[in-house]
């Protein structure tokens, strides 16, 4: 039968115990020896704890703080990992990139099934229409394309923020598709809230495992 820890408020059972301790709980070797001798003083000399429940309740502590152990080091691999990004330019998923002088942005799609010509859109930070020009789409993978910073009135465009918008023409019809577009690094972050590896580029933030491609 199954009973509630006073210390921890986990019911015993290893599987159990492991599964009711929140995410971001964090236990290391004092934490865990204190939580030992804690349940030892609460116990009843006249109705002592079972020892084959106590012995569970062990493992299960044990087992909760074996996998923070591995989640730190995936943590710390994932970090290394984008550390080495810095500088480098990555392609994933997003709309916002940046024109340099004289520069050119590079992007990718994956088409949809029976697309017959895809149109790339290029807007400036107010919203306006800068540029649009078709692209074949590729058979199979992902179909890449290039602004050169041209502009729709025969100009260029000066170097800023812009937003890249495609759409695919799929039998008779227009239909919106995400592109991945082409940012370099800047830094390298870990979220608060959910503790994954972000890497900050030019175009905003970009999860790490969203990258599909580093140049």
């Amino acid at each position: 039968m199954s009973t509630t820890n006073p210390i921890t408020g986990a019911t015993s059972g290893a599987a159990t115990a492991a599964n009711s301790v929140p995410a971001n709980m964090q236990i290391n070797q004092t934490d865990f020896l204190k939580l030992i001798t804690a349940q030892l003083q609460s116990q009843n000399p006249l109705s002592p704890t079972d020892p084959t429940q106590f012995v569970s309740q062990l493992e299960g502590m044990s087992q909760v703080s074996s996998m923070q152990s591995m989640q730190s080091s995936m943590q710390a691999s994932q970090l290394m990992s984008g550390t080495n990004l810095i500088g480098r330019s990555v392609l994933a998923p997003g709309t916002a990139v940046t024109l340099a002088t004289g520069g050119a942005v590079g992007g990718a799609v994956q088409a949809p099934a029976g697309t017959s010509s895809l149109t790339v859109s290029i807007t400036d930070s107010t919203g306006a229409a800068v540029d649009s020009f078709n692209v074949k789409p590729q058979d199979s993978g992902l179909t890449s394309f290039t602004w050169s910073g041209a502009t729709s009135t025969g100009g260029t465009a000066p170097a800023g923020q812009y937003s890249i918008s495609v759409n695919a023409a799929v039998n008779g019809a227009s239909v919106p598709v995400d592109p991945n577009v082409v940012t370099k690094v800047q830094s390298v972050l870990i979220d608060p809230t959910s503790q994954a590896v972000d890497l900050e580029t030019d175009g905003g933030t970009v999860p790490l495992n969203s990258v599909v491609s580093v140049f």
